[in-house]
């Protein structure tokens, strides 16, 4: 039976990803164990978290100023450990949306937070770019895909030598070529375009750090977890396995400039559809919609039951929109085949053809 998954976290990966993962939960590599079961201080797991640490930097063309981290805690934790190492006494942000408002929340608790822009008075269906960074602040946060709303940021602002871009790309992070070498700081839970969840890639520029005078707690120190090589404490190794997984299925692809492609195709002719289709409609400015997640709504709500029905019936699954928003979502990830995308709009074709 073929499902077409658009969940939009944990979300679906790679087939042969998931077929080599779970051959290894059963047999890792010959070794007669389970993956599950390996030492994370065996020289099996040291050679996985170095080859994916080698591979992240290869894939985002980064040099040796940047330290890759493999943490816990999801994007979540990462909220309070980047004001925890980088902030004295203020921070700009830009709150684009659910998650970008959460990560606000928790810096103000850290210092004084200046929102260079906030796009809730308009349900975060638009970024601005009309935005100036202030050179005296300590670092500057954005949030470079919203799952929630489907807006994407697809440039990023210069800022001065002093001032590090911070930016949360869990629901986009290796899906389009970027000079990354831009952002001083990046962080991504893992269960969009990367892996299984409950590990958190952080990509941090080392000489970012050590800058402030606060007593930061073990866990929540960047230096602490760089001089242990992310393996402070147990981490997630399945997760780090699969993430290595996928980052050789990116390389194997023909890396970020091909998947960047893909991706703009399958997001263009789903858009594509909802405006030329007389039930559905898209709320996002169209220079800011995103290409991984993609928002629509019912133009007639008392279709709703009756769409519901039709797409249900065919073997789709996670299209309903956030719990706070409604309407429908379609993720539509690395790892989602173009196939995907043309069935459901076939699908959106007969819902106009039988109710329009």
């Amino acid at each position: 039976m073929k499902i077409h998954n658009f969940n939009a976290g944990p979300s679906l990966l790679p087939k042969e990803v998931v077929r080599k993962s779970a051959q290894s939960v059963i047999d890792f590599n010959g070794t007669g164990i389970s993956l599950l079961e390996i030492s994370h201080r065996s020289i099996d797991f040291l050679e996985i978290i170095e080859r994916t640490t080698f591979l992240v930097k290869r894939v985002m063309n980064l040099n040796d100023d940047y330290a890759i981290l493999f943490l816990q805690g999801g994007a979540t934790l990462q909220f309070s450990m980047v004001p925890y190492n980088l902030m004295n006494q203020e921070a700009a942000y830009l709150d684009t949306g659910f998650w970008a408002n959460n990560a606000i929340k928790e810096a103000i608790k850290f210092g004084k937070v200046k929102i260079l822009f906030s796009g809730k008075d308009q349900n975060y269906t638009h970024i601005s770019k009309n935005y100036k960074i202030p050179c005296h602040i300590d670092y500057f946060h954005c949030t470079s895909n919203n799952t929630i709303v489907g807006t994407q940021m697809k440039t990023f602002p210069i800022t001065y030598d002093s001032v590090p871009i911070v930016c949360d790309m869990s629901s986009d992070i290796f899906s389009r070529k970027l000079n990354f070498l831009q952002f001083s700081l990046i962080y991504a839970s893992a269960q969009k375009n990367v892996s299984s969840a409950g590990m958190t890639i952080v990509i941090v520029k080392k000489d970012i750090l050590g800058k402030i005078k606060k007593n930061i707690p073990s866990y929540m120190d960047y230096k602490i977890h760089i001089k242990n090589k992310s393996i402070l404490n147990t981490p997630n190794v399945f997760s780090i396995y699969t993430s290595m997984l996928t980052l050789e299925w990116i390389e194997n692809k023909g890396g970020l400039s091909i998947l960047e492609t893909e991706n703009e195709h399958k997001s263009k002719l789903l858009y594509d559809e909802i405006d030329k289709n007389n039930l559905f409609e898209n709320k996002v400015h169209k220079e800011d919609r995103s290409n991984m997640n993609v928002s629509f709504f019912l133009k007639d709500q008392k279709l709703e039951k009756e769409f519901n029905k039709m797409w249900r019936k065919e073997n789709i699954i996670g299209l309903d929109g956030h719990r706070f928003l409604g309407g429908y979502r379609a993720s539509i990830y690395n790892a989602l085949p173009l196939k995907s995308v043309q069935f459901l709009i076939e699908i959106m074709k007969e819902f106009e053809r039988k109710f329009s």
